[in-house]
């Protein structure tokens, strides 16, 4: 059994490969990657049972076989090895070799039998994007997602398909995001999965910002996401997502928009003095003029103002600055919309042009 390769064909496939294979496991076997090389291409794999990750090399002859490698090890000597090094690797009894110039390393391997694999099940929808629109859908709400909750469906982002309409929401319980974007084909039904918090973030590693297509096929308890260059599988969180059009203000009262970097600014100058603990800002909305103020337990303050087109009612609000923060730095358009009631209801962080992404954050009390 030998493999023969370049660097630069072995690191990028690789280092998908590794990225879901966790240092420290329970199952010995599952810091290993699979090497399958059949019909004269090589297929890396790698799993932690939650996710599975397959990535191709094409590659010509040298026969059909399996073997397994530490997955780390193996990324972090390809990482080491200069460029264009010639690597060649070969399986002998309970070891294997990575040659490459005069480097050599030996390394441990497992049984290819031992390896686990996920059995997905029959796919109920399929539909194709492009990585860049599925990458932009995940990144401008996936830091919503809870870490960790005992409201373990809420540690996962929904992706809801409706019509034709692509929809991602997350929820921490606190904050919410929520976009969508345009499928070229309509759906074959509505469907609603939750995928797991790690899943949305191998995914995010994985996509490119390019306009090739991913093809996204959703089953009953799987979602497999599929390129040129990989091959994604992840279960699905077996939970009911709450139902999130309850908790979008309807209408609101005050609306405010306000140059998005200034205001992020400001707020990110205000947080040094807020409270490590709570991070509590508090905004003082009055005539033309938005006062946005932090005190910490050390009894000091922060305080600058923002000009407004606001001309109603005088209202003071407080909400935690990085879940601010981190909204706005999600909207990238040149202006925001901030949209309020009152003292005690949610507020709303969007683009004056479009709807999506839209951001709903709770108000604390300070």
């Amino acid at each position: 059994m030998q493999i023969n390769l370049i660097r630069e064909e072995l690191l990028k496939p690789l280092s998908y490969v590794a990225g879901v294979v966790e240092r420290r496991q329970t199952l010995p076997v599952l810091s290993y990657v699979l090497l399958r090389q059949q019909d004269g291409e090589l297929t890396l794999t790698g799993t932690d049972l939650e996710i599975e990750v397959n990535a191709k090399i094409k590659k010509a002859g040298g026969g059909n076989f399996e073997m397994t490698l530490p997955a780390r090890k193996l990324l972090d000597i390809c990482r080491a090895l200069p460029a264009d090094a010639e690597i060649t690797i070969k399986k002998e009894a309970e070891k294997a070799t990575v040659k490459s110039g005069k480097s050599r390393f030996t390394l441990a391997t497992v049984p290819v039998t031992d390896f686990p694999y996920i059995q997905a099940s029959q796919w109920e929808q399929a539909l194709t994007i492009t990585q860049k629109n599925l990458k932009i859908l995940f990144e401008q709400t996936h830091f919503c997602m809870a870490q960790q909750d005992v409201r373990y469906y809420l540690n996962g982002l929904l992706l809801e398909l409706t019509d034709k309409k692509l929809r991602a929401v997350a929820t921490d319980g606190h904050r919410m995001a929520l976009s969508e974007i345009t499928l070229e084909k309509i759906a074959k039904s509505e469907k609603q999965v939750i995928v797991p918090r790690k899943g949305i973030q191998e995914m995010m590693r994985l996509l490119e910002d390019t306009d090739d297509s991913v093809e996204l096929q959703i089953g009953v308890n799987h979602l497999r996401a599929q390129t040129d260059a990989f091959t994604f599988t992840s279960k699905l969180i077996d939970g009911r997502y709450p139902d999130y059009t309850k908790v979008i203000p309807h209408s609101q009262t005050k609306l405010l928009k306000l140059p998005r970097e200034a205001f992020k600014e400001t707020l990110e100058r205000v947080a040094i003095l807020s409270s490590e603990k709570y991070r509590g800002v508090r905004l003082s909305l009055g005539n033309k003029v938005l006062r946005i103020t932090a005190h910490n337990p050390e009894q000091e303050e922060a305080q600058e103002e923002v000009n407004t087109d606001y001309s109603g009612e005088t209202m003071e609000i407080g909400f935690n600055v990085n879940y601010m923060i981190e909204a706005i730095s999600a909207l990238r358009t040149e202006n925001i919309t901030v949209g309020l009631n009152d003292p005690n209801s949610s507020c709303t962080l969007f683009s004056p042009d479009v709807r999506h992404p839209q951001y709903v954050i709770m108000p604390m009390r300070l």
